[in-house]
């Protein structure tokens, strides 16, 4: 007859050394927030606290920035139509790809200087100043005209980071801010301005 402890598959088994073994899942554990959202801690890397403190918020600003601009490259991506489709559908996911990568290398900037970047979307909606665009769908001058405004948006934040940092000694940051997040943001600024440009494929001199 099997015991009414072993027959409970929840029930942790012991071994043969007295020690209990359990493979089961612990479900709907919870806990208290061990690090609150701005709090920073304390890394030895040299670099005082009220400058990791400023970084951390102005890259959390930034990051939140470009997860809505990844988002907003993703949705016209989808809702992109007309002749030019077949460029734009694949300009357009390269670009959030290329959003993307910033997005994870600013995160773990944050957390390098012991802070807590910012991640769950709905945070992150109240920290943007990107404008939230309509639901539906746009036209495409539309779509790539609201792509160049979030960018502009952004890269002033930018640009105002890469100074403060640089005052700080924050070099790390800094060097990010200019290599990665302000070349990758000023370049897809210039190819998406670029679909802008109303050039006819042919023109016809009149008189010839």
């Amino acid at each position: 007859m099997v015991s009414p402890k072993h027959a409970d598959p929840f029930h942790a088994a012991e071994k043969s050394d007295g020690q209990v073994r359990d493979s089961q899942p612990l479900f709907h554990q919870y806990g208290a927030e061990v690090q609150r959202f701005g709090d920073v801690r304390l890394f030895p890397i040299a670099l005082g606290y009220n400058a990791r403190v400023e970084s951390c918020q102005l890259l959390n600003h930034i990051l939140a920035d470009t997860i809505i601009l990844y988002n907003l490259y993703k949705k016209h991506h989808w809702l992109v139509r007309g002749h030019t489709f077949y460029q734009l559908h694949l300009l357009l996911d390269k670009h959030a790809d290329e959003q993307l990568k910033l997005v994870d290398l600013m995160a773990e900037r944050v957390q390098t200087l012991g802070g807590v970047a910012v991640a769950d979307p709905r945070h992150v909606a109240e920290l943007t100043t990107i404008p939230r665009p309509p639901n539906g769908a746009e036209q495409v001058p539309a779509m790539l005209s609201r792509l160049l405004e979030a960018h502009e948006i952004l890269i002033t934040k930018v640009r105002d980071a890469v100074d403060k940092t640089a005052d700080n000694r924050d070099d790390g940051t800094n060097d990010i801010l200019v290599s990665d997040v302000l070349r990758t943001n000023e370049l897809q600024v210039w190819f998406i301005a670029e679909h802008l440009v109303d050039v006819p494929a042919v023109r016809i001199d009149q008189d010839g």
